[in-house]
């Protein structure tokens, strides 16, 4: 896949959803009742990150029971990782950083894949490697609404989906950047709720999220 082709479904990914939810599954009986709710709720694009034993058996799961949902994995740290995103038919793959071997396997392969970056020093590598769509992690330790603006400068071909920190408060504020694609966040789905199955507040936080973007 070229740059351009990877940079253009990436575009059309985050212009479909521009909140994505940063999601932890605890256990696999959570995982479709969960993209279900945020599904009802407005957010179809959807990040569960590889940080519990049932990641991959819950991402699968989803796909094959909730059509409506684009499923990407996050918390890639691996060029193994990354294969394993592509092997289960994710959508896409993010990672909170990124190292030049897994930079190398992103570009090789054709999966959609979002680096994360924290420096303008990270930018630049992401960038040499052909990326022009970075994660912002932790947005909030990192700089903040600041940090991105002031990046917008020597690096005017960049866009970002920041993460870390970010609540249902100040997402609109971000989202309002120039340079900001897509918001990020487990505000969306708290593990609290997710272990409780209150799903119906979840869903309602996503409806409550996308009307307050609008």
């Amino acid at each position: 896949m070229t740059a351009d082709t990877r940079s253009q479904r990436l575009d059309a990914l985050l212009a479909a959803s521009p909140v994505i939810p940063v999601i932890t599954v605890p256990e696999l009986a959570h995982a479709v009742p969960l993209a279900r709710a945020l599904v009802a709720g407005g957010i179809t694009t959807l990040e569960i990150t590889l940080r519990t034993p049932v990641a991959r058996d819950a991402a699968k799961a989803i796909m094959a029971e909730v059509p409506e949902a684009v499923v990407g994995l996050g918390t890639v740290l691996t060029p193994a990782d990354l294969e394993t995103a592509h092997d289960l038919g994710a959508r896409f793959a993010l990672s909170p950083g990124a190292t030049p071997e897994l930079l190398r396997a992103a570009a090789a392969s054709d999966m959609v894949f979002m680096p994360g970056i924290a420096t303008p020093s990270d930018l630049m590598q992401v960038l040499a490697a052909g990326f022009t769509v970075a994660k912002f992690f932790p947005a909030v330790p990192a700089g903040g609404m600041a940090a991105l603006k002031a990046l917008g400068g020597p690096f005017p071909q960049a866009r970002f989906c920041p993460t870390g920190g970010i609540g249902e408060a100040d997402a609109k504020a971000w989202l309002a950047l120039p340079n900001v694609a897509a918001v990020g966040g487990s505000w969306l789905a708290p593990e609290a709720e997710i272990r409780a199955g209150n799903f119906a507040a979840i869903t309602e936080r996503a409806r409550r999220t996308l009307a307050a973007l609008r």
